[in-house]
């Protein structure tokens, strides 16, 4: 046998040695955006390694990070948005219309703005107000719809605790969009209504509204 011919075996052994470089590369890489995220502040202002839950159900899918911008790294990795800080995921959802979709730049200035205009009102964290603006905001019931021969049935069924995230981040995006869109409110200040109205479980929040709303029609379909 040549020089230049390998064996199956070797082959192999150069896949796992492949592979197992790749694996080490990327544990490194996560190593060190991990020591550069530990003692970072959220938009350089707000700490956020001492939040707080209520709510044990969502806590894994509610991450809280000091950033807010990752690149689009997690994209193609299925479910991996819950490994995304809830922040970068409320500026995402806010960009989820056709006049806003791309402008993360000027979605995240309007966030950052908000946050001040929370904390300006309440004095508090304003990632800690996110955290529970979302917990409050996550619906526990919805229905789906049964078909039976041709009729359709309406019936109650809990919320996954994803979904119920999802569910709150999307709640709040369209409660601005209503309250600023052709309105002398600015986005910033409609969305820190939100979060503080959601925080405080006002009824009369949109966000607050449309989780009972949810609820109440699916206790109906019970």
């Amino acid at each position: 046998m040549s020089e230049s011919e390998t064996t199956p075996e070797e082959d192999v052994d150069g896949e796992i040695d492949a592979e197992t470089e790749a694996a080490e590369a990327e544990a490194e890489a996560d190593d060190t955006e991990q020591s550069a995220v530990e003692g970072a502040l959220l938009f350089g202002v707000w700490d956020v390694s001492e939040i707080e839950y209520a709510d044990p159900s969502t806590k894994r899918y509610l991450n809280v990070t000091p950033i807010a911008h990752t690149m689009g790294r997690h994209a193609s990795k299925q479910f991996e948005k819950s490994e995304i800080s809830v922040v970068e995921r409320l500026i995402n959802r806010l960009m989820q219309t056709e006049e806003n979709t791309g402008k993360k730049q000027r979605t995240t200035k309007i966030v950052r703005e908000a946050f001040e205009e929370v904390h300006a009102r309440t004095d508090e964290n304003p990632a800690q107000v996110l955290v529970e603006a979302v917990e409050n905001a996550a619906p526990r019931e919805e229905t789906v719809r049964l078909k039976y021969g041709g009729i359709s049935v309406p019936k109650a069924v809990d919320v996954a605790p994803q979904r119920r995230v999802d569910e709150a981040l999307k709640f709040i995006a369209e409660g601005t969009k209503s309250a600023s869109y052709k309105s002398p409110t600015s986005a910033a200040e409609a969305l820190a209504q939100q979060l503080i109205g959601a925080a405080d479980y006002d009824v009369g929040t949109y966000a607050i509204n449309q989780k009972e709303e949810r609820e109440r029609v699916a206790a109906a379909a019970r």
